[in-house]
């Protein structure tokens, strides 16, 4: 069995200059390693909220190559921790629309994983209007990673509403789901999807998240939050800058599938 570790969640209100955004960023990962942990995720699109949805394209980087990268591989070597990047923007074959991509850094800096957001928000309610097919290409394929801490699954934000993605991951030890949920949605089914992914999965769920009103004039939702297997908050962070932290007990995961079996029990 393997041990026990500490992970932090970033939660961060992210504004409109890519430097700004690192150098909050860097903060932040620096107090959450100094803490103990040894997995940090970051929240969607940390490194931008743009005043309008194309900004992303000018900022947006080739894989393996571009200034944010190299701050997420210095960040991960230089604390020596796995480190999500939450989302960034990657080059995509469409000119004029990118990959919304989570990308894994292990402690010596290299990438070791990528996640291209596959399902993407619309919603419109009142002057609230959102269509992220209009920037950005849809990812295609599932995806996790495997560390000697854990086996990880990887999603970023609207995912969580599409409870076959995780199904498709098969037994994972903890999911990743950065985001950048709208105070409407979030405030009426953020923790509920999160509590029932973690629940259905029967394992732990590390969510980051953007949380506060940004330079935009955008209002995210914010409670990044740690659930355990069983579906119960661990830690929480209700809005604005911080850090959520907490442990992956592989004997609570154990105890949890064991006593109620449920992922033997699937059937279709």
């Amino acid at each position: 069995m393997k041990d026990a570790f500490q992970v932090a969640a970033v939660q961060m209100v992210s504004g409109t200059t890519l430097g700004r955004n690192l150098d909050e960023a860097g903060r932040l990962i620096g107090q959450a390693a100094a803490g103990g942990a040894r997995l940090v995720g970051l929240p969607e699109y940390f490194c931008l909220m743009g005043k309008k949805d194309t900004d992303k394209l000018g900022i947006a980087e080739n894989p393996g190559d571009g200034p944010i990268q190299s701050f997420l591989s210095d960040m991960a070597s230089q604390h020596g921790i796995w480190l999500s990047c939450g989302s960034i923007p990657l080059v995509s074959p469409d000119a004029g629309r990118v990959f919304n991509t989570q990308l894994i850094f292990d402690p010596h800096g290299k990438q070791v994983a990528r996640y291209d957001k596959v399902h993407l928000f619309s919603f419109t309610r009142g002057v609230e209007n959102y269509d992220e097919a209009r920037g950005i290409v849809p990812g295609e394929t599932v995806s996790t990673f495997e560390s000697p801490l854990a086996k990880v699954g990887l999603s970023i934000c609207y995912d969580l509403r599409f409870p076959e993605l995780y199904r498709a991951m098969g037994a994972v030890d903890l999911i990743l789901v950065p985001s950048a949920f709208t105070y409407t949605t979030g405030q009426a089914h953020w923790e509920i999807l999160l509590r029932a992914r973690a629940i259905e999965n029967q394992c732990y769920v590390l969510a980051p998240a953007q949380g506060g009103v940004h330079e935009n004039g955008r209002r995210t939702w914010g409670h990044s939050m740690l659930i355990d297997p069983w579906g119960d908050i661990v830690n929480v962070l209700p809005e604005h800058a911080g850090v959520v932290s907490g442990t992956i007990d592989p004997i609570r995961l154990q105890e949890v599938r064991q006593s109620l079996p449920a992922l033997t029990h699937r059937i279709l």
